[in-house]
């Protein structure tokens, strides 16, 4: 009877330490995957209060400046993000052709690396339509005060 009931205890002890190992490599593949698909988002103004390290991958959002867009070779071409306050140089490092509804004035969500005073997008998240803007953008635009409501 008495071995019995260790041998109860020994499986009981067993099962748990399995459940609780099979709980650390879920956590573990869980933070693996994470590591590289979460990507912060910034406006100008956060990113001129404290710049990111140059190998952190992360979106800036806000306004295309009237005027910067400069066209470059191929597909490349600069411009500037601002957020009313303060204004970001951009370049457009990427292989896709820029967006048809990306202009100037409207929201875009740039990601990429902020390096040497210069933010390398190597991809652009435009409107859709007339009256979309990214929700980021148009909160980081009602914070500085320059957010107009397309529909008024």
């Amino acid at each position: 009877m008495a071995g019995l009931k260790s041998l109860k205890k020994r499986r009981r002890a067993q099962v748990l330490m399995a459940a609780a190992g099979a709980l650390l490599i879920a956590v573990v593949l869980i933070g693996y995957g994470f590591r590289d698909g979460i990507n912060l988002y910034r406006s100008p103004t956060q990113i001129s209060a404290a710049a990111p390290s140059p190998d952190e991958y992360f979106q800036l959002g806000g306004l295309v400046k009237d005027g910067s867009i400069v066209n470059r070779d191929g597909v490349e071409f600069d411009f500037v993000i601002t957020d009313g306050a303060v204004e970001i140089p951009v370049s457009y490092v990427g292989h896709d052709p820029r967006p048809d509804l990306f202009t100037e004035g409207q929201g875009t969500i740039a990601k990429g690396y902020y390096r040497d005073g210069r933010f390398e997008a190597e991809s652009l998240l435009a409107k859709h339509d007339e009256t979309y803007m990214p929700r980021e953008v148009v909160d980081t635009l009602k914070e500085s005060g320059v957010y107009q409501d397309p529909n008024s």
